[in-house]
């Protein structure tokens, strides 16, 4: 088998060395190939025996409800429902990791699906959190808050929670900042929940770096989406349907 491999290559580069010596590409072209509804008017019959093990094993991890949202949510800047919501579902689920936060922090680059006002699957949550990003508590100087909410401001806004109070402006500039009614102390130390891709500095967040006393988790159970999904679950076990609104976190203002 070594040899008759040795000889394929050597047949291959034979071969790619004649086509350079007497073929030009002559055009590129491509399709598009839409595919939508109108393949299931005639399902494979045969392909759809084949899937359909696979196809019970994953609605059987997918489809289970975890709770229920009162609104369609989706994440856009410089604020909205889910943007607001993620950021407070980490500051919740900080109390099963012994921490109490000032405040959170989740990137809107990370949230990669809307949800559906009504029944919420594990799937659903799945598809809004897809990355092997972990909850993380972190700590920064007043100082370096202040730089992180002037970075927030640059990229026209991200996911802040509750009691968080920015004014930016339209070009991007960090007008006002306060936490919970209050100035930003820049000689005082502030506590921070997010994830770590944002704690390492991502997403143009790089204040982060600064940071000291990192509790970051490494367990698969401590992913971004098992967080989302037990707050779900929480809620609905006290009866609860999620929601979140805009509520003026971060107001873009003319200077």
């Amino acid at each position: 088998m070594k040899y008759t491999f040795l000889l394929l290559c050597s047949t291959a580069s034979l071969v790619l060395a004649a086509c350079k010596s007497h073929y030009t590409l002559g055009d590129v072209s491509r399709q598009r190939i839409v595919i939508d509804s109108r393949y299931d008017a005639h399902p494979d019959a045969q392909a759809a025996a084949f899937l359909a093990p696979y196809k019970q094993k994953v609605d059987s991890v997918m489809e289970p409800v975890l709770g229920e949202v009162a609104r369609d949510m989706a994440a856009v800047r410089p604020e909205s429902n889910l943007s607001n919501l993620l950021p407070d579902i980490l500051v919740a689920m900080s109390d099963e990791y012994g921490e109490k936060p000032d405040f959170g922090i989740y990137n809107i680059g990370g949230i990669r699906a809307a949800l559906v006002k009504g029944k919420v699957t594990y799937g659903d949550v799945l598809d809004v959190a897809p990355f092997e990003n972990k909850i993380c508590f972190i700590t920064l100087t007043g100082e370096k808050v202040l730089e992180l909410f002037s970075q927030i401001a640059k990229r026209g806004g991200e996911c802040v929670s509750h009691g968080v109070e920015l004014v930016i402006s339209r070009d991007g500039k960090l007008l006002s900042a306060r936490l919970h009614g209050k100035e930003i102390d820049p000689t005082a130390s502030y506590r921070i929940t997010t994830i770590d891709y944002v704690a390492q500095g991502n997403d143009g967040l790089t204040a982060f770096k600064s940071g000291t006393d990192l509790n970051s988790p490494k367990e698969d159970k401590n992913n971004s989406r098992y967080i989302i999904a037990n707050y779900f679950q929480r809620m609905a076990a006290q009866g609860k349907v999620v929601d979140a609104q805009p509520e003026g976190r971060i107001v873009v203002k003319e200077e």
